[in-house]
């Protein structure tokens, strides 16, 4: 079941996230691996489009583009995680998040290869993160939710942008508007 667009029907799905024993996400695909941001956190999904180069700009910063009037910094995942910048297909989207750290907030978009679907991974299926380490990150994984016999890896989207990072993204924003 693939989702393109959501952003009428985001309302009523996030509304319906705290009934139950689990909690709604939204699931997309990247480099071939699953992962799920809680649907609270999403505000829509748009089609990759016409996307603004700003120059400057680190690898993950693919670029701005314009939200109905608001400057949008496009975060590519791929290149965040360090596995080099994301190829765009015909699948590829960009989805829109609200990240609320402390007093601050920031929309932003991210790029991914593909949405798949909204699951509701009930609490009992989702493991802690796993240790690989001192030498491996693995803090911004907010747990491993089993699904259908497999992993899939619920990020912690406040920590997969850092509090420096937001900064700057919203220097980005700001310049590109100016």
């Amino acid at each position: 079941m693939a989702h393109t667009n959501m952003g009428s029907a985001h309302g009523g799905m996030a509304s319906n996230s705290e009934t139950g024993s689990g909690r709604q996400h939204l699931a997309f695909t990247l480099n071939g691996e699953i992962y799920a941001i809680e649907i609270l956190q999403i505000r829509e999904i748009i089609e990759f489009g016409a996307l603004t180069e700003v120059p400057m700009m680190p690898p993950t910063i693919r670029g701005v583009i314009n939200l109905r009037g608001a400057v949008v910094p496009v975060i590519d995942l791929s290149a965040r995680f360090g596995r080099g910048p994301s190829a765009v297909a015909r699948r590829t989207c960009i989805v829109i998040i609200e990240v609320r750290l402390e007093e601050m907030s920031q929309t932003l978009g991210v790029m991914v290869d593909a949405v798949n679907e909204v699951m509701e991974i009930p609490a009992e299926d989702v493991e802690p993160a796993p240790a690989f380490g001192a030498r491996i990150r693995t803090d911004f994984i907010a747990g491993m939710g089993r699904v259908n016999g497999r992993f899939v890896i619920i990020l912690d989207v406040a920590r997969v942008f850092s509090l420096d990072e937001l900064a700057t993204l919203g220097n980005v924003a700001a310049e590109a508007a100016a």
